[in-house]
């Protein structure tokens, strides 16, 4: 049974080291990138103007349609328009009046899983909130009007329209049904002035609104690069102790410096997969370092200035050179012959853009 036990405790160790190591493996597969998009919500609900009147009397239908753009996976902007309908009450005896409005808005929103978070496309659910101005401009009015000429007396009546400026303050759930399509839910609130339902009361007259819509993207919203295997180096010989012997007289011959060779490994957009167009130069480099055993090569990757941004062009131009490398040690070419740098964006040796997508390879004696 102690025999048993054992064979099956390094069995499962093994397959644990497995297990890690193609979990390893996955995770250098690819990564997913954010891109920046433009979106657009339409959303319709109700709105609630506080007042001297019974919660669900002063109730009200609401809509918004906005445009936006999302600079990151946390932080988007949006601008657009939202209103319909408002309600005020007069107390006694209560009578409700009705008067509409439409208002300008722009806000700033913060995508709260991934600002705290890791950035996931197909996150299921991610909650949202917006902070933001608007201006309000309230028109129809007629109602509380006729409340005047009954002896009601509206302290902050105002008749043809009123415009002000409103603070705003909302949080929503956004639900993922497709890479451009979601659902969303949304609760927000806005300040307005004293004067926006007509009545005196010594402070700010708040609107709350429960809105429901769909958000359209225009663009998928993120990129997953082309997967990069990395193969485990080599181990070194096992180093045998030899006695010295005789070193036998030689005659110094002239040494020659084989001229340096240069060859340019283009590649597609966002990739860091070597081409078969681009496979002789591979065997090229690997016949000259075969023939000049002293010799060693660098390897420099780029990335073109026109597309992503700094820190993404830095990572694939590093991805760029690794995978040019790792073409070199599968031709036999030891790793201390291979110097690799990346530079992403920040030097374009080509005039060409698309030419920047590139590993220059050039030897040294």
């Amino acid at each position: 049974m102690l025999a048993v036990m054992l064979l099956w405790a390094t069995g499962l160790s093994a397959q644990q080291t497995s297990e890690e190591t193609s979990q390893r493996r996955i995770k250098e597969e690819g990564k997913t990138i954010f891109d920046p998009y433009f979106f657009m919500q339409i959303q319709g609900g109700v709105a609630h103007t506080v007042g001297e009147g019974d919660f669900s009397d002063l109730l009200s239908p609401a809509a918004a349609l906005y445009a936006g753009y999302k600079f990151n996976p946390w932080l988007g902007v949006r601008a657009g328009l939202s209103g319909w309908q408002a309600k005020g009450a007069w107390a006694s005896p209560q009578t409700t009046y009705k008067y509409n409005y439409l208002q300008g808005n722009v806000d700033a929103m913060f995508d709260l899983c991934n600002l705290f978070g890791k950035f996931k496309p197909k996150r299921a659910v991610n909650p949202y909130l917006f902070i933001g101005v608007g201006v309000n401009g309230a028109f129809n009015n007629d109602e509380a009007v006729a409340l005047a000429t009954q002896g009601k007396d509206l302290a902050y009546l105002w008749t043809d329209n009123k415009i002000s400026v409103a603070g705003r303050l909302g949080l929503g759930l956004d639900f993922r049904l497709a890479d451009k399509v979601s659902f969303n839910i949304e609760a927000n609130g806005n300040l307005h002035t004293d004067k926006f339902n007509s009545k005196k009361a010594g402070n700010s007259d708040w609107q709350f609104n429960l809105l429901a819509g769909f958000t359209f993207k225009f663009g998928k919203g993120y990129t997953k690069t082309e997967p990069v295997y990395y193969e485990p180096e080599p181990q070194p010989a096992p180093v045998v102790e030899k006695k010295p012997e005789p070193k036998p007289v030689v005659v110094e011959e002239k040494k020659v410096v084989p001229e340096p060779l240069r060859r340019d490994i283009f590649f597609t957009l966002n990739s860091a997969v070597i081409r078969p167009s681009e496979e002789q130069k591979i065997d090229e480099l690997a016949q000259y370092l075969n023939e000049n055993r002293e010799a060693k090569v660098v390897i420099s990757g780029y990335a073109d200035v026109k597309t992503g941004n700094e820190d993404i062009n830095l990572r694939i131009s590093e991805k760029r050179a690794k995978a040019t490398a790792e073409a070199l040690k599968a031709k036999g070419i030891p790793a201390d012959r291979i110097q690799i740098e990346f530079k992403g964006d920040t030097e374009q040796p080509f005039e060409i853009n698309e030419q920047n997508r590139v590993a220059i390879c050039i030897t040294e004696p």
